[in-house]
Parts: structure tokens; sequence; C-alpha cells
């Protein structure tokens, strides 16, 4: 797949794509689905809807135990989805954030990180400062780090040193040291995107970064610094994008067209799912 191949249509919004089980798994925002879909699928042929979850939006990652949590943003509780398919709650996260969390990654270490944007985008209220948050697997939650400006896609190194998270209103990526009680420190810009807004991102082995970016339709691989290495042009907006395969180097991207909050998750589902092979393999989490 040296060319841009299409997975699946028909989604209504994608976000959070993870590779897991040989599988590629997504969140659908707008039909409310968490949906697994075999690479090989053609235009959904091979995808099946895990569960329906009553929440927009909501992010997913796994615990090293092989469980799932899920945002449930509506309520702002972190479920974790158990081996029997059931779900229960993880973490109360209301008292962190008067709105809902948006992404999550989940350490080597079983710290899942969340974050909120802290204002309500959806509404059209005016911007500012979101959070981040770290939930031990004792289940207890606490903030870690403040005033990040739309936090979006996160991601830790291999070596659990470093979380990178963009941030979609700052135009950058940025860096933070992560101690080992999961505390965040020595935050820093990592890389200045110019005008780009990224949104879902991940980690290569040779320790650059892809971001999805929806208003310029593209993804990008960028070094620390902010060398741009390569970019995907697409014809809609990427909103995340994740390295997996059997091998590690398929870049997976799920993409929509967008048209202001008011409309989203609304109309015709005109989302996709997108595939292409890369050269360097996945590395890190997610």
């Amino acid at each position: 797949m040296t060319q841009l191949t299409t997975l699946m249509t028909g989604i209504s919004l994608g976000e959070s794509p993870r590779w897991h089980d040989g599988r590629l798994w997504f969140c659908d925002w707008g039909a409310q689905q968490v949906i697994a879909v075999d690479p090989r699928g053609n235009n959904g042929n091979n995808s099946e809807v895990m569960f329906s979850i009553d929440s927009f939006p909501f992010s997913i990652d796994w615990l090293p135990d092989g469980r799932l949590l899920i945002h449930s943003s509506h309520d702002r509780r972190l479920l974790v989805r158990e081996t029997d398919g059931a779900f229960a709650t993880y973490a109360n996260l209301s008292g962190l954030s008067q709105w809902g969390f948006n992404e999550i990654v989940v350490d080597g270490c079983g710290n899942a990180y969340v974050n909120a944007i802290d204002f309500n985008f959806m509404a059209g209220e005016p911007a500012r400062g979101g959070i981040i948050a770290i939930v031990a697997p004792d289940g207890t939650a606490r903030k870690v780090a403040a005033d990040v400006m739309f936090p979006n896609g996160m991601a830790v190194t291999p070596d659990n040193s470093t979380l990178i998270v963009a941030e979609s209103h700052a135009n950058c990526l940025t860096a933070f040291d992560i101690a080992a009680n999961g505390d965040l420190s020595n935050r820093r810009v990592w890389a200045d995107l110019g005008a780009d807004a990224p949104d879902g991102i991940c980690i290569d082995a040779e320790g650059a970064v892809w971001y999805a970016d929806v208003p310029h339709k593209h993804c990008v691989r960028v070094a620390e610094g902010g060398e741009v290495l390569q970019t995907i042009e697409v014809d809609r907006g990427c909103f995340a994008c994740m390295l997996g395969g059997d091998d590690g180097k398929t870049l997976f991207i799920v993409a929509a067209e967008w048209n202001g909050p008011a409309q989203a998750g609304h109309g015709e589902p005109a989302g996709v799912l997108l595939a292409r092979t890369v050269d360097v393999p996945h590395a890190g989490w997610p």
C-alpha cells in the first residue's frame, strides 16, 4: 500500500484509532460506536461493531492487563470494559473538569493520561487552557498539567519517560518529562508546527511523530524541533492517525469533512478509514 487505500466508508466522525489484536479499532463519535476493522477488509466488509456508548466525544485505550478503558464524557467517568464485556466505573473525573474529557493514552506502567479542553467548544464558548490528568492503576485521578491550549492526541515514548500532547490551538506538539509517580514536568515545545493544528498523534521507532490535521487535510511526520519529514495529503480533514499492522508500518487515518462543531456527527456519514504503508514502524503508546 504505497498509495492511500480506503478500508472503510460510511463513518460519521472517526477518532481515537488504535491497533489491537490484529485489527484497527476506532471510535465513531456520530454513531457512538467502537468499531474494529481487519486491515485486509474491503470497504468495511471485515468491520465489526464492538459496542455502543452514549457519549460524544469518547476515546479508548487498553490497560496492560488487556481491559479496555473508555471515556464517558457526558458524566465525566472513565469506564473499564471487563473481560466479560461488562462496563464498570474505573475513575470519576468530575472533580477535574466541568466539561467532558477528550483523549486518553495508557503508558507502559498502567497509568492512564486523559485530557480535557475545559470549555464548551460545541457551543462556541471562547477558548481557554485545558488540562491533562493522570488516573493511576488504583483508580485515583489528579491533574498534572494546566493551560494546555485545546489538548488533543497524546503519546508516550517507549521508555515511559516523555508524554507528548498535541496543542491544537497553539499549533505545536508539547512534551513533558514523566516522573516515577506519573507527575509531569519540564514542559517544552517539542515541535513548532507553524500554521498546522495537530489532532491525533502517534510515535514511530525513530522518535518522530505523525500528527493529523483537520483544517489542512493532511497527516505529517515531524522530528523533534519541527523538521517535516513526510506529508500525506487527503481530500478531507484528518482527525487522527495510528501506526499498526503486523509489522507496525501501516499508517491508518480517520478522516471526514468538517463543517464546524454544530454539524459534527450530523448529516450523511462521509468519514473514511484510510491506510498507507510507511517506512518506519510504530513505537511507544498508544
